[in-house]
């Protein structure tokens, strides 16, 4: 009977599963994309991945034995930051870089703010954000079939109408995991059977973003038609972002308005920046800027409890 009042830290789990089941079923989510990404770039991409999951799991064993933590690295949750890590990269990236962008994510980002369910943005995203800032150059070099090319956003941005089928199945430039549609949804189907995820927030973070790159694209002088926007949806990390990442549990809401608000921003800075910012991209800053809004969304949007009112006041200061 004692065992119902034990108390845990962030992220509750409404289920019978625990952390490390929850991160095996992203990690078999993940694997359709994996997969493809290899069988997309070569057996370098397979190499990469390897490099950074090992990065993220050995920095977590290293920092937990010299801070005298205890070792959470069977929870698989530094298994899944290192495979959405390596997903986020491109093939070309030389293969120590890996290895800093894991350790960033897990000391700096996760570790540092008390481990899983603490940091105050995916550690994932937020690793590369900050390897799109330090190595600019290396993390933008897009090779696809031996040849250096530019992704398909950075094509619709010149006014190249997308091969919006190409973006689907995935035979185009762009990250390891982020290419192919088909494969992403795959996975993401599977996390919302499991019980994992719901469709809420990548739902309302898609529809937002069709909403707001069709206002924005049209007020920039861009023709607006259903294949400029399937193009905007397929291309680029929008599928990997809203499923895998805006859904991560310790940084995004968990009140129904706050998640309504989530991914109607979300939405929104996506299209913004890529309609107006320097770069064609725009999930990563979008979601970690959402991330860090979290917060106050919560406090915003967190249900009265029954019977609760806010204390009022007279005119001359006294309460009523």
């Amino acid at each position: 009977m004692s065992d119902l009042y034990n108390v845990a830290s962030n992220p509750h789990v409404r289920a019978k599963d625990s952390t490390s089941r929850i991160m095996l079923y992203v990690i078999i989510s993940l694997l359709p994309a994996t997969a493809f990404g290899i069988w997309n770039f070569g057996p370098r991409a397979l190499l990469l991945i390897c490099i950074t999951i090992a990065s993220c799991v050995a920095s977590e064993y290293i920092f937990n034995k010299v801070t005298k933590r205890k070792q959470t690295i069977s929870d698989l949750s530094a298994v899944v930051t290192g495979l959405l890590l390596a997903l986020n990269f491109p093939v070309s990236l030389p293969w120590w870089m890996p290895i800093v962008g894991g350790a960033f994510a897990i000391i700096v980002v996760k570790c540092v703010f008390g481990g899983l369910g603490q940091n105050f943005m995916n550690p994932a995203l937020g690793a590369r954000c900050f390897m799109l800032i330090s190595f600019a150059g290396q993390m933008s070099n897009w090779t696809y079939d031996g040849v250096t090319t530019a992704t398909p956003l950075a094509l619709m941005r010149q006014g190249q109408a997308p091969d919006v089928w190409a973006e689907f199945v995935g035979t185009i430039p762009g990250t390891i995991g982020e290419t192919s549609v088909i494969a992403l949804l795959i996975g993401a189907v599977f996390l919302i059977l499991v019980g994992v995820i719901d469709i809420k927030i990548p739902g309302l973070y898609i529809i937002s973003f069709v909403v707001f790159i069709s206002i924005f694209g049209a007020a920039n002088g861009t023709a607006i038609n259903p294949q400029y926007i399937a193009g905007q949806v397929c291309g680029g990390g929008l599928i990997l972002g809203a499923f895998f990442m805006a859904t991560d549990y310790a940084t995004s809401p968990i009140t129904p308005k706050g998640k309504l608000i989530y991914g109607i921003l979300l939405g929104f800075l996506t299209a913004l920046f890529r309609t107006f910012g320097s770069m064609a991209e725009g999930v990563s800053y979008a979601i970690i800027f959402s991330n860090i809004l979290v917060p106050l969304i919560e406090r915003a949007t967190i249900p009265k409890g029954f019977g609760v009112e806010k204390e009022k006041k007279s005119k001359g200061g006294e309460k009523a």
